[in-house]
């Protein structure tokens, strides 16, 4: 079923995704004055506080915004997506079964005749797997008991793409092979498959979780109190950890944290390098969107820092 070259239908998808952000990076601030399409064009790249501030709609738009706190709606679908694309993962690794008939004409359909990822790289099939687990439930639990969302809000495309992105990146792991169910392995047998960019990945996955994970602890605390009740919910201007180089560090976190998942594919899952795109421009996005945000507001905003990327952008 997955055989030959380049990328299929998924893959074109991602890179079509990342052109429309890469658009927006260009043209955010140009369309202002275009009369309702620029109204339009603004509130689809825009969500929270850039929305929320130096960007006037009419009420109408205003009747379609959902809450921003419903993002932990993406994790859930997310959580349990994930989960069962692990088990089975681990069904068709341990115990020899084939992928179910569902999953392989989606994954058929999805991405085609694509093979670059071959026999010897199972190992990297559970790892990534496993990270997104990892990466869903962890964001979920900040969503429900670390984060303190205002009263911001989301496009409601916004939402449905968020509900939709998360099972697209699931089935992106899958669309390049190994084929699985066709040889039972042990333990043993994959991590008799280990090399240098299986550590590598999960290090750099470790550590970009790590400094994501305190982006979010830094942003919830300026709303919290030192017993950890939420006092206000007002923005004011983030210091510690990355925040001391760039406005977004739980953006280049997150950035990393999909490039950690190519290193473990050793560079040559092509699909997935089509998500990474997506991710770099969509949060570049984002982050420009939130500098501007933090520089507008705060007269006294650092000046050294960047939007997303330490010392360039």
């Amino acid at each position: 079923m997955f055989s030959g070259s380049g990328v299929g239908l998924i893959g074109s998808a991602w890179l079509a995704f990342a052109a429309v952000f890469l658009f927006c990076v260009i043209f955010h601030n140009v369309w202002t004055g275009f009369g309702m399409f620029a109204v339009l064009f603004q509130d689809f790249i825009r969500y929270g506080k850039s929305k929320q501030y130096f960007f006037q709609r009419p009420p109408w738009l205003q009747h379609l915004d959902l809450p921003k706190r419903w993002f932990a709606h993406f994790y859930v679908v997310s959580v349990i997506w994930n989960a069962l694309l692990l088990g089975i993962t681990c069904r068709s690794l341990f115990l020899g079964y084939p992928f179910p008939t569902w999953l392989q004409r989606l994954l058929s359909l999805l991405c085609g005749n694509v093979l670059h990822l071959t026999s010897g790289d199972e190992l990297s099939i559970l790892l990534v797997q496993m990270m997104l687990c990892m990466q869903a439930v962890r964001r979920l639990i900040e969503c429900l008991f670390t984060s303190v969302f205002s009263n911001g809000v989301v496009h409601p495309i916004q939402y449905c793409w968020g509900l939709v992105y998360y099972v697209l990146v699931g089935l992106t792991v899958h669309c390049e092979g190994p084929v699985l169910g066709t040889k039972v392995y042990t333990i043993r047998d994959l991590l008799a498959q280990g090399k240098w960019y299986h550590a590598a990945g999960v290090m750099l996955f470790f550590w970009a979780t790590v400094h994501h994970h305190k982006s979010h602890v830094i942003l919830a605390n300026l709303r919290k109190n030192k017993l950890g009740e939420v006092i206000n919910f007002r923005h004011s201007i983030p210091y510690g950890d990355w925040f001391d180089v760039v406005s977004c560090p739980h953006y280049l976190a997150e950035l990393l944290i999909y490039l950690a998942i190519s290193v473990t594919f050793e560079g040559r899952h092509l699909t997935w390098w089509c998500v990474v795109l997506y991710v770099l421009f969509s949060h570049a996005m984002m982050a420009i969107l939130c500098h501007e945000f933090y520089v507008k507001k705060f007269d006294t905003y650092p000046k050294n820092r960047k939007a997303l990327i330490p010392f360039i952008y």
